[in-house]
């Protein structure tokens, strides 16, 4: 057949923030152990380099951004260039962790260096290789999803627990591309998550921030048009807390099933930012203006039930029966002629297409003012000092 779900396992935020959360915050300091190395050697430094540029795995932005620092503290010695400007995110957040070191020797940096290095070959030699999955069609593997196809069911699975499944630009990409190759596949699907990894904000392309709010605003465009756009019926199983954009493309589904435990929380202006998902044409049509506005301009968190009485969610199950209950459901679902099933859904969804294209427009060109505008910076900040203080 070809019900697409969604399955989650917590909540989500938006994809263009992704990336200035988790290394931008001030205050961040780096601590570091007393190493086994009794002073590096130059030779010992440059085979550490050598070994840094083989690691496969992405060690994470706090690991490189004290790699960073100790390589500049090594090399040229303590911090002694100005503060890049509020807005210049990632010379910011290097400048902090180089100015955090102190005044250690570069000796001392040169030694924590190697031993960090070393830790991470290490590390990496003894680990298991990263679960992969590979969809049902037959083309490429995902890093970050787990995609299968059961009972003409196709389920895409978000596969970030440790992040809570908070979605990358990578993330974004694999999910399009599984979108894609579902509409092709005879089957369904179905994922959920816990919005956007805000600490996708500190990979700023060469042309700066203008150039990297460009760039996520394609990419925003591109995903939820592979909503607008996916043929066969699609259906968001949510089975926890959904933030965000997880939220925002709801209005986009043709079934949401969820759990009693399940919220919803699209918290845009509490970070300077505004709607997305088309959910500023939806949400409105779907439970009228005013609870929209307490949704995407007040921030107001719905539960499950509340969510379910203005009409967001279709129906909310006990979190004991939830999965027999709504899979049971897919199951029948999946045995109905799938040709009618996607007529109907054409001739239900197609008035509005133009309508939706243009919507998910002028969001996204909204939303790349607001990634560059110092309110969003400001908002953003805030959020992540009061997230470290917990």
């Amino acid at each position: 057949m070809a019900a697409a779900a969604l399955k989650s396992c917590s909540a989500w935020r938006f994809a263009k923030l992704n990336s200035l959360l988790r290394t931008s915050v001030p205050s961040l300091t780096f601590q570091t152990t007393a190493s086994p190395m009794m002073g590096a050697t130059v030779e010992q430094f440059e085979q550490a380099k050598s070994k840094l540029s083989a690691l496969k795995k992405d060690p994470g932005n706090e690991v490189k951004l004290k790699i960073y620092a100790l390589f500049k503290q090594a090399t040229q010695g303590p911090c002694n260039t100005p503060k890049p400007g509020m807005l210049d995110f990632v010379n910011k957040v290097k400048w902090d962790a180089w100015k955090s070191l102190g005044s250690i020797s570069q000796d001392e940096a040169r030694e924590q260096y190697c031993n960090l290095i070393g830790s991470l070959v290490e590390a990496e030699g003894g680990s298991s290789a990263q679960v992969t999955a590979t969809p049902v069609g037959g083309g490429a593997t995902y890093e970050t999803l787990l995609v299968s196809t059961a009972d003409d069911i196709t389920t895409i699975k978000l596969n970030r627990p440790a992040k809570k499944n908070a979605i990358t630009p990578e993330m974004y990409n694999e999910i399009i591309a599984a979108l894609e190759q579902a509409a092709k596949d005879e089957g369904a699907g179905d994922f959920y998550c816990s919005g956007n990894d805000l600490s996708t904000f500190t990979k700023i392309p060469e042309g700066g921030v203008q150039e990297m709010a460009r760039q996520g605003a394609e990419l925003l465009r591109k995903y939820v048009r592979a909503y607008i756009d996916f043929p066969k019926p699609l259906v968001a199983v949510v089975n926890g807390p959904a933030v965000g954009i997880s939220v925002t493309v709801l209005g986009l589904f043709d079934l949401i099933y969820a759990t009693e435990r399940a919220t919803f929380h699209t918290p845009f202006t509490q970070l300077g930012q505004s709607a997305e998902g088309c959910s500023s044409y939806t949400f409105p049509r779907i439970m009228g203006p005013t609870k929209a506005s307490e949704m995407l301009l007040f921030n107001k968190k719905l539960t499950a039930s509340q969510a379910c009485e203005l009409g967001l969610i279709t129906e909310v199950f006990p979190d004991t029966s939830f999965q027999s209950e709504v899979w049971t459901r897919l199951k029948a679902y999946a045995r109905l002629p799938p040709q009618s099933l996607a007529l109907s859904k054409q001739l239900i969804r197609s008035v509005e297409k133009e309508r939706l294209y243009a919507v998910n427009d002028a969001e996204v060109e909204r939303l790349m003012e607001r990634w560059t505008s110092e309110e969003c910076f400001n908002a953003v900040m805030s959020f992540f000092q009061a997230k470290a203080k917990l």
